[in-house]
């Protein structure tokens, strides 16, 4: 099975190249099931139902997000009656929505999505590390699912290389999320997960990390805030990462980066 993840998706020109690439993407790259972190996606902060609508008719199969899940505000009302929208599973009971649910792919195998929430540099949750012990116990590989993806949306690389190691041999493909510039270190690990410590973002890399750079920049120079931070709207970049398994063992056999459009290095895999 062929499972494709892009990254945080930021304002109008995240959407746009996602939007316009990935249905060609999907069929190119025969993709079976395709995951997009969508927290972003609504003016650089949160998503909306209509834009989440537009991601799945895209062809995401779920939707994940992080820290921002919550900016806009509709996000708390519709999430729980749209289980392809996954917040944080380590949130508090009683929280709305889900942070897991189980989809079927497009070759009708099981897939079980997870969103999980760094502790280290970020707002303080349950347990991340316990929470998705909990979910894979109730639904392993191999047992309830075909095929694992996690999303670990954390800001210390120290923390997602931890959990790849943690979920090592009981997930198919341990991808990180949340600081919007993409790693190199795609592998496969010892026992057979898939890993890659941020897949980067879709949005425009001129700037800071999604942002028009004029903002940040004065905050850094002056410490003073002048003004609110706006989704740079210049030509975007689609940025995630592809992961083949084995459909026997639901594990990684070949994993790589795909890199589209705007100020990257433009890279797809040759498999």
């Amino acid at each position: 099975m062929r499972l494709l993840f892009l990254g945080d998706v930021v304002g109008r020109s995240g959407r746009d190249i996602v939007l316009d690439r990935l249905p060609g993407l999907i069929e190119q790259l025969s993709a079976d099931f395709v995951v997009v972190n969508g927290e972003n996606s609504a003016g650089g902060f949160g998503i909306t139902e209509a834009i989440h609508a537009e991601l799945i008719d895209a062809g995401a199969d779920a939707v994940t997000t992080g820290n921002h899940v919550w900016d806009q505000r509709e996000a708390l009302v519709f999430i729980g009656r749209t289980p392809t929208l996954l917040r944080p599973v380590n949130y508090p009971d009683g929280t709305p929505g889900s942070g897991a649910n189980l989809f079927e792919a497009r070759n009708g195998m099981r897939v079980l999505v997870i969103n999980a929430m760094g502790h280290v540099f970020m707002h303080t949750l349950d347990d991340p590390f316990a929470a998705l012990e909990k979910q894979i116990e109730a639904c392993p590989l191999g047992g309830g699912a075909d095929a694992i993806i996690v999303d670990f949306h954390a800001e210390a690389t120290s923390e997602k290389q931890a959990m790849g190691h943690f979920l090592d041999g009981r997930a198919s493909l341990v991808v990180g999320t949340h600081t919007h510039v993409p790693t190199a270190d795609h592998m496969i690990l010892r026992d057979g997960t898939g890993y890659m410590t941020d897949v980067g973002m879709c949005g425009d890399y001129d700037s800071v990390i999604g942002m028009d750079k004029e903002e940040p920049l004065k905050r850094f120079l002056t410490r003073i805030p002048s003004g609110r931070f706006e989704p740079a709207l210049g030509e975007a970049s689609l940025s995630g990462v592809l992961c083949e398994t084995d459909d026997a063992t639901g594990l990684a056999k070949r994993i790589a980066p795909v890199r589209l459009g705007g100020h990257l290095s433009e890279t797809m895999p040759d498999w």
